[in-house]
């Protein structure tokens, strides 16, 4: 164990990514935002664009979406995508929805889209199929999804797609050969980060979730916080896993804004 732990009287660290779960996770701007637009393409089907910097909470607001989907109403499935070919996507799709991969491209194909209309119309029971880091997605593969998503000559959403990727991800679908596919997003949400006084509350619920006291931090520890995180959750979780160790080894009863800074520079954040 971490000895800030015991020394702050903490339960854990606050800041720990193992420690956060869908119960206790800070609800920002940005989180109900997405929360809201993943409940209205739900309700809508088609494709959903969601895009964030790296550590902003996207994942983690995913992960509370499809936790809270009744899966009697929907059949979630989360793929987090790396480089893959054509052939590579395709027989992923077709894995998580338990179809036949033999045949080649046109037979998967044909399979998926049988299987994901039987599970829209017959089960009324839809695909909700997230796709995570979409950035790396080819433009060969982006083109091919407009095929896997047309059903009955384009007149039906049978499946709600939701793409998830860093903000470049929005330039890719700018591009003129992807407008086709543009015309299909039917709900869109870009992470603006933690507003000012959300960052204050952020990291205040942490060390509350973990049975401490805010009394641990200085107001100027905050206000260090604010200017150095650029309201990125994942790089205040840093600096502060940093500031409770460097504290701890100081014996500082509070952290203030030079044990934030020094925590900044141990990370080269400055």
């Amino acid at each position: 164990m971490m000895k800030f732990i015991t020394y702050y009287r903490l339960r854990y660290n606050p800041f720990s990514k193992e420690s956060v779960t869908t119960k206790n996770a800070y609800r920002s701007r940005d989180f109900k935002e997405m929360d809201f637009r993943l409940n209205t393409l739900a309700d809508t089907r088609g494709i959903g664009l969601f895009t964030a910097p790296p550590g902003a909470g996207k994942t983690l607001a995913l992960r509370c979406f499809m936790d809270g989907l009744n899966p009697n109403l929907f059949k979630p499935h989360y793929i987090p995508l790396s480089t893959v070919s054509v052939a590579e996507f395709y027989k992923q799709w077709c894995d998580l929805l338990g179809v036949d991969t033999r045949g080649g491209k046109p037979r998967m194909l044909k399979n998926m889209k049988e299987q994901m209309l039987n599970m829209y119309k017959a089960k009324r029971q839809p695909l909700f199929l997230v796709l995570d880091e979409a950035q790396y997605l080819s433009t060969a593969i982006l083109n091919d999804l407009k095929i896997i998503l047309n059903f009955e000559c384009d007149s039906l959403n049978a499946v709600c797609l939701a793409l998830c990727g860093e903000p470049h991800l929005n330039n890719t679908f700018y591009k003129p050969v992807h407008e086709a596919l543009c015309q299909r997003i039917t709900v869109h949400y870009n992470f603006q980060g933690l507003q000012d006084d959300e960052i204050v509350e952020y990291v205040k619920h942490k060390i509350l979730q973990a049975g401490g006291s805010t009394a641990i931090l200085e107001d100027s520890a905050l206000a260090a916080i604010h200017s150095q995180s650029h309201g990125i959750p994942r790089v205040i979780d840093n600096i502060m896993t940093d500031a409770l160790m460097i504290g701890e080894q100081h014996d500082k009863q509070a952290i203030d804004a030079d044990i934030i800074l020094a925590a900044v520079n141990n990370r080269n954040l400055g």
